[in-house]
């Protein structure tokens, strides 16, 4: 069973509510207010649904903080389809915005598309920095090899042995060897 947070601007509408009920799912239910990424930390929320007429800037400057603290998937029902909060809603990385109506048959498929998006994205996210941290390794490595050569007067391939030696010595990465190489070199200069 998921757990739902559902922040409602009206409080005493319960259509969305019940239809979450009737699918199965366990619901918390509350207005939006400023301590809302609080709640949402506390209550760990398998996903958060929003129904309301137009999401706030506050509400949007949450949502930023919320996915940098604790990402989660965000399905949000709304009447207002201009672009400008399109694009705001798009940008604070919602899974679902769905304008001008509440599908309460098709709730349970929004749902899990909305979670397979924001799975999906989460992977994205995490290759991205992984090719980043390949990246900045290489340049590492790249640097550090560069200083073997010129203070050892190694060959570019001793110096990539030596390097990936070392760090298979100390049961550190290869980057992380090229870091101390460069931060010793630092140090002797």
């Amino acid at each position: 069973m998921l757990n739902v947070l559902l922040v409602e601007s009206n409080i005493n509408n319960t259509l969305l509510e019940n239809a979450l009920k009737n699918d199965g799912f366990d619901i918390l239910k509350t207005q939006y207010s400023p301590l809302f990424v609080t709640l949402a930390k506390e209550s760990r929320p398998d996903v958060v649904i929003f129904n309301l007429e137009t999401p706030s800037e506050k509400l949007i400057s949450d949502l930023h903080t919320l996915n940098l603290k604790l990402p989660l998937p965000v399905i949000m029902f709304a009447s207002d389809c201009s672009s400008e909060t399109i694009n705001k809603v798009i940008k604070a990385e919602v899974s679902a915005f769905i304008v001008d109506e509440l599908p309460c048959q098709r709730l349970n498929s929004i749902i899990q598309v909305a979670m397979a998006r924001f799975k999906h994205s989460q992977a994205l996210k995490e290759a991205l920095e992984e090719a980043r941290t390949q990246l900045e390794d290489r340049k590492q490595i790249d640097r550090a090899k560069a200083i073997l050569i010129k203070t050892q007067n190694f060959s570019e391939d001793e110096a990539y042995h030596r390097l990936r030696k070392l760090a298979m010595d100390r049961n550190i990465t290869l980057g992380e060897m090229s870091r101390n190489v460069i931060a010793m070199a630092e140090l002797l200069k």
